[in-house]
């Protein structure tokens, strides 16, 4: 029986961990909404910069669970631009069909997370940003799109045949 102990705590501890980040706050939160009097989960907005083109800026919504040993998957993304947007940021980012990752963050003890990626859709000189849960939830992988179009910034380049 006392060998019982030690095992318990090791196969406990990893579902504490959410409980002690519960009360630790996030550096780019910039909204915290209840979802009520009678329940622990909350609406947490963030601002995202993006790092190799910080003329853009995204801010994300997801749903935080305190109590709970994961949160749910849904989330929402709106990114725009917010400042200038230059031939040399774009020729620093990462242009393959499954872009960049840009932002992670954990939203279960069982490898569920939340992850943020760019995409550039050339041929239309867009930014796209994704934002999708790792894991499947409901039947489906939850995620959502936000676009910046590089029209009227320094960046644009005028199609080939114009």
């Amino acid at each position: 029986m006392p060998r019982l102990r030690p095992r318990l705590s090791r196969l406990l501890a990893p579902a504490m961990v959410p409980l002690l980040l519960a009360g630790c706050g996030n550096d780019n939160e910039v909204g915290d909404v209840s979802l009520g009097l009678f329940t622990t989960k909350d609406i947490k907005i963030e601002s995202l910069s993006d790092p190799k083109i910080p003329g853009v800026t995204c801010h994300l919504s997801n749903v935080e669970a305190d109590l709970d040993l994961a949160d749910p998957s849904d989330s929402s993304l709106a990114c725009r631009q917010t400042g200038p947007i230059t031939p040399a940021m774009l020729a620093d980012i990462d242009a393959s069909a499954s872009g960049e990752l840009l932002y992670r963050r954990s939203k279960s003890v069982l490898f569920k997370s939340l992850k943020v990626r760019r995409i550039f859709d050339a041929d239309n000189q867009t930014l796209l940003y994704l934002i999708y849960s790792t894991k499947e939830s409901s039947g489906s992988f939850k995620h959502a799109l936000s676009s910046v179009p590089l029209w009227n910034t320094q960046a644009w380049q005028t199609p080939a045949g114009e």
